[in-house]
């Protein structure tokens, strides 16, 4: 073990296989290894010297997690989780057992499914001939163009365009509520009229993004859905241990 610490990816039950072949973030690649105590593991590797947001590093812990996932439940660490070194991981994972138990028992067989809907940028066409708003503030610009009719054209499409994503979202929503066992909002995303995750048995994972697909189709005026997943099921594990911040680069 080096001196610069112990990068923490996940948490699983004793006994869970390690990915074969799954290397951890730093160059070279860290060797991955168990930390167990009682019926919990924590799956770590040396930290490097100087840990940055690096696509490298980003891709290879998430790797790691995806390689994990398909062997059971885990909960995953945000990228950046560094103990001091391993009595520390274990001191963590002795006095926050029974709470991991617990989340690794909800989350088995689940997989998380990121969902955002965005305003449809190209459907122009149908918010003039659905929006009466818009539609009188178009003609009044054909009449008589100036910046100020302008402006308050382009602030209404935008608003338009924002309120049926947000409206098409919200339908997409009460239809796949059903499908999972638990609903996560997500932090607000800079153009984004809704992001939202699910908590997803993974037997279901492909019929529920049939659903997204088949809605995105009939709804493609009103709103982009973009879907992410199946990934580990990060909005659905409240206790994130270890977690230190880490410099973008």
């Amino acid at each position: 073990m080096t001196g610069n610490g112990v990068y923490v990816y996940a948490i699983i039950p004793v006994g869970t296989a390690l990915p074969p072949g799954a290397v951890g973030v730093g160059g070279p690649p860290a060797a991955l290894r168990r930390v167990d105590e009682g019926q919990v593991t924590a799956v770590v590797s040396d930290a490097p010297s100087r840990l940055r947001a690096r696509r490298r590093d980003l891709m290879a812990h998430q790797d790691v997690l995806l390689g994990l996932a398909d062997r059971g439940s885990l909960l995953p660490m945000r990228f950046g989780a560094v103990a001091p070194d391993e009595e520390s991981v274990r001191a963590q994972l002795a006095g926050s057992q029974d709470g991991h138990l617990a989340t690794l028992s909800h989350l088995d067989g689940c997989v998380e499914i990121n969902l955002k809907a965005l305003p449809a940028q190209d459907s122009l066409a149908a918010v003039v001939a659905e929006e009466k708003d818009v539609r009188r503030l178009r003609e009044a610009v054909r009449r008589r163009p100036d910046y100020e009719a302008n402006v308050r054209l382009g602030e209404a499409v935008a608003t338009a365009l924002s309120r049926r994503a947000a409206e098409a979202g919200k339908k997409l929503l009460r239809t796949l509520t059903p499908m999972a066992r638990e609903v996560a909002a997500g932090p607000e995303v800079h153009g984004c009229s809704l992001n939202v995750s699910f908590l997803v048995d993974r037997s279901g994972s492909d019929s529920f993004r049939a659903t997204v697909r088949r809605f995105a189709d009939t709804h493609r005026e009103h709103a982009e859905f973009r879907v992410a997943g199946p990934l580990p099921c990060y909005s659905f594990v409240s206790s994130r241990p270890l977690r230190t911040p880490v410099a973008g680069g």
